[in-house]
């Protein structure tokens, strides 16, 4: 089963490359940009068809690895 985790900073935590995109683009001329967030999309292939499961088994891997649950928010979609 296919599983794409987004992962993205929460609000209120600076973004550095975000704000690093927002400049470039305005130096090319994109004037109606106000904010830019930057963000990482995790693509997971898994066995299984359970998606309560397969939910649950995400779920953990980002709360231990693949997301900084400090500073990051994740969504996931099987």
């Amino acid at each position: 089963m296919k599983v794409i985790v987004n992962v993205r900073l929460k609000q209120g935590v600076l973004d550095p490359q975000g704000k690093a995109v927002l400049h470039a683009l305005a130096a090319l001329g994109f004037s109606g940009v106000r904010d830019v967030r930057v963000a990482k999309q995790i693509v997971l292939e898994l066995d299984g068809e359970d998606r309560d499961k397969i939910y649950a088994e995400v779920a953990k891997m980002c709360d231990e690895i693949l997301a900084n649950t400090v500073i990051e928010d994740y969504e996931i979609v099987i």
